[in-house]
């Protein structure tokens, strides 16, 4: 395991080279978002998603969310945007939002766990959306913790959880929010909340009227 202390603001470009190197390689990747630090890997590597489940423990029936490093990105791993996922896109992306929409067919079976849907979030964290673009593929990034176990708010907390089986880890202190993201069903009408997190649901309700709760 390389571990690499980052400025959260500047991060080294070296450092994150290496850990999107890890990424193409196969590896996995502790990293940190505005929400919780996270557990990276190729999302379009079906063995390297293999390692995540591995890594949390986590069964293999429980879908993972993909990351993106721009909303450019959003089209490749997601088709049939309702006008609900396009109007929170816009107005809480990058941020700590997730959306769940259809799924395009380069994600593969293990990362929804043979779903037709994607949860798909822009982190706003220079480190992560480094990660992401010089990367320049979608990743698997689901909190860095043991199923089940608090979800880790700095580097120390995500290796001792995980860092058996990662490669590297950016650490760059504490995240910023320590809530996970919301998650937002947009692939019903209302949208429907499954997580409540970062953003408030009236917050939600602004942007898209009636919800699900």
């Amino acid at each position: 395991m390389r571990i690499f202390k980052v400025d959260p603001d500047n991060p080294d470009p070296i450092a994150i080279r290496e850990a999107a190197e890890a990424i193409h390689g196969g590896g996995l990747v502790i990293f940190p978002t505005e929400t919780v630090y996270g557990l990276a890997a190729n999302a379009l590597n079906p063995d390297a998603v293999m390692g995540v489940f591995l890594a949390k423990g986590r069964a293999f029936g429980c879908p993972l969310p993909v990351q993106v490093g721009d909303k450019a990105k959003i089209g490749e791993v997601a088709v049939e945007l309702s006008e609900a996922a396009i109007r929170l896109a816009e107005r809480f992306m990058p941020g700590p939002i997730t959306l769940i929409v259809r799924r395009s067919s380069i994600i593969p079976d293990v990362v929804t766990a043979g779903g037709a849907t994607v949860g798909v979030r822009i982190p706003d964290d220079p480190v992560a959306l480094s990660l992401l673009r010089d990367a320049n593929t979608p990743i698997v990034a689901t909190s860095a913790n043991i199923s089940g176990q608090s979800e880790p708010r700095d580097a120390e907390e995500a290796i001792r959880q995980v860092g058996a089986l990662v490669d590297v880890v950016l650490d760059a202190g504490p995240a910023k929010y320590g809530v996970a993201s919301t998650v937002i069903d947009t692939t019903v009408t209302p949208p429907r909340i499954v997580r409540l997190g970062a953003i408030p649901m009236e917050e939600i309700r602004e942007i898209v009227g009636e919800l699900i709760e």
